[in-house]
C-alpha cells in the first residue's frame, strides 16, 4: 500500500505538468507523456520501497507487565517487538486494548535493527474493575523512502497478538475503616471477659478474683485446689461461619451515585470479610443470579483478601431476575451448621416479595440472616423536594410510594427475624460491619 507521501509527490507532479501545459502547447502530447513518466516513476519507487520493507511474518511480539492492579491505580505493560528479518524494521505499531483499560498511547513509532528487539510501553489506567484484555497489535512496516508499507489483514495480527489480560481488582475504599472496626472488636473482647459468661461466649482461662468481679464467675472447684479464689473468664466464640451472598441480578445494575449497586456491595463484603477473619470467624462467598457466578469456600486467612477480590473482580450484573430459590438451596447445601448469612441485595418489592420471602423461612430457621441494601438518596431527595409544577407533584408522589414499599418490605423481613441494614452508599460498608459487631457482642452469630 502507498502512503500519503507518494500521493503528494504524484499531486505535485500533476500540478507542475498542468502548469507546463497551460503556458506551453495545450494541444500537444508532451504534458500527458510527462504525467505518465511521473506516475511510472512514483510507482517504481513505491515497488522498490515495498520490496525493501521488513516482512511482517519475520516479526515476533511478546508482552511483560503486571497481571493485576486495584481499580484507581495505573500500571505499565511492555510490548516487545522482535525483528527476526535481515532488514531494518521501520514500523508504526498500534497496540489496541478495550476502551475501559485506559491505554495510552495507542500508536508507537518503532525502528528495530535486524535480529534486535525494541520495547514499547503502554500505560494502563482502567476505569472499570474486571478483566481488561489486549485486543490486537497491528504492525505497519514502512520502506526507507516512506512511499509504501506492508500491512496484513486483521486475522493475521489476531493470531500473532500475544494474549494478555489485566485483572482489575474492585476498589476497596472501606479499607480505611478497618482499624476503627478492629479497635471496637478488641473492646468487645475485653467487655465480654469483664462481663462474664453470656450467650455466644466460650471459656478462656482462670485468674485470681479481684474486687468487682461477678461472684457467679467463681470456679469453686479450682478455688479449692489452689486454696485461693479464682474466676473463669470468657471470650466471644470463635470459628463461626460468615457467608456473604452477592445478588448479581438486575437490581445490582442500578447506579447509586457514580457506581453500580454491585460495586458498593463488593466493597462492604470485603470489609466484613476482613473484620470477621480478624475476629477468628471463617468467611465464605457466594455470588448468584440465575446461576452461581462466583464461589469461595474455606479460604486461608493469609490469602483471604486475594481469593475474594480475584473471585469478585470479573463479576458483572446480569439483566435477569435473581433465583432466590437457588440462593436458598446453595446456602443450605454449603452451610450445614448455623452461620451468619449476609445477603447483599436491593429492598425492591417485586424482587424480594415474589422471590425471597417465600424461601426465607427455610433460611431463617437454620441460619441468622442479614439483608444489606444500599439506600438510594435520590428517592429521599425527590420525596422531600418542593413541587413547582404538576409533574413535580407526580414525581414526589412516586418517590413517596417507593419509600413506603421499601418500608413494607423491611417490615416483612423483620417479621421473619431478619436483620435489615439499609444505608446510603457512603455509610453502607460501615453499617454492615457495625451490624456484625452488634450480633457478635450479643452472641447471635
Amino acid at each position: 500500500m502507498i502512503t500519503g507521501r507518494a500521493a503528494v509527490l504524484v499531486a505535485v507532479g500533476a500540478v507542475v505538468v498542468g502548469l507546463a501545459g497551460l503556458f506551453g502547447d495545450p494541444t500537444g502530447s508532451g504534458p500527458w507523456i510527462a504525467a505518465g513518466v511521473i506516475v511510472a516513476l512514483v510507482a517504481l519507487l513505491c515497488l522498490a520501497d515495498l520490496a525493501v520493507a521488513a516482512p511482517l511474518n519475520a516479526i515476533r511480539l511478546s508482552r511483560t507487565g503486571e497481571k493485576a492492579i486495584w481499580l484507581g491505580e495505573s500500571t505499565s505493560v511492555d510490548l516487545i517487538v522482535h525483528n527476526d528479518s535481515p532488514r531494518f524494521l521501520r514500523a508504526r505499531v498500534r497496540d489496541a486494548w478495550v476502551p475501559s483499560a485506559g491505554a495510552t498511547p495507542f500508536d508507537h513509532e518503532a525502528g528495530v535493527e535486524p535480529g534486535d528487539r525494541l520495547t514499547l510501553t503502554t500505560r494502563l489506567t482502567p476505569t472499570r474493575r474486571g478483566d481488561r484484555p489486549a485486543v490486537r497489535v497491528t504492525v505497519r512496516s514502512y520502506g526507507p523512502l516512506g512511499f509504501a508499507y506492508r500491512q496484513a489483514r486483521a486475522g493475521f495480527y489476531r493470531q500473532r497478538t500475544p494474549a494478555f489480560t489485566l485483572r482489575v481488582y474492585p476498589r476497596f475504599e472501606s479499607r480505611r475503616l478497618l482499624p476503627e472496626k478492629l479497635s471496637r472488636l478488641r473492646v468487645l473482647d475485653g467487655s465480654v471477659v469483664t462481663r462474664g459468661r453470656g450467650q455466644g461466649t466460650e471459656f478462656d482461662n482462670l485468674r485470681e478474683y479481684v474486687i468487682g468481679d461477678d461472684v457467679r464467675s467463681i470456679d469453686w472447684r479450682a478455688s479449692a485446689r489452689r486454696s485461693d479464689v479464682v474466676v473463669r473468664t470468657w471470650r466471644p466464640e470463635r470459628d463461626r461461619r460468615v457467608l456473604c451472598v452477592l445478588d448479581t441480578g438486575r437490581t445490582s445494575a442500578a447506579r447509586i451515585g457514580d457506581e453500580p449497586r454491585l460495586d458498593a456491595a463488593i466493597d462492604a463484603a470485603l470489609l466484613l470479610a476482613m473484620l470477621a477473619a480478624r475476629a477468628g470467624d471463617r468467611v465464605d462467598l457466594l455470588a448468584v443470579d440465575t446461576a452461581v457466578r462466583a464461589s469461595v469456600a474455606n479460604p486461608g486467612k493469609r490469602t483471604l483478601l486475594w481469593q475474594l477480590v480475584s473471585a469478585m473482580a470479573p463479576l458483572q450484573p446480569a439483566l435477569v431476575e435473581t433465583d432466590f430459590g437457588l440462593v436458598a438451596g446453595e446456602v443450605l447445601r454449603r452451610e450445614r451448621k448455623r452461620a451468619l448469612v449476609v445477603l447483599f441485595t436491593a429492598l425492591e418489592p417485586g424482587a424480594l416479595a415474589e422471590g425471597l420471602l417465600p424461601v426465607l423461612p427455610r433460611l431463617a430457621t437454620r441460619h441468622k440472616v442479614v439483608v444489606a441494601a444500599v439506600h438510594d438518596p435520590a428517592l429521599q431527595a425527590l420525596a422531600s423536594a418542593k413541587p413547582h409544577t404538576a409533574a413535580d407533584v407526580y414525581t414526589a408522589a412516586a418517590a413517596h410510594r417507593a419509600l413506603a414499599e421499601r418500608d413494607r418490605v423491611r417490615t416483612a423481613l423483620v417479621r421473619y427475624g431478619v436483620e435489615v441494614v439499609d444505608a446510603p452508599v457512603e455509610l453502607f460498608a460501615s453499617k454492615v460491619a457495625d451490624q456484625y459487631l452488634a450480633l457478635k457482642a450479643i452472641g447471635r452469630l
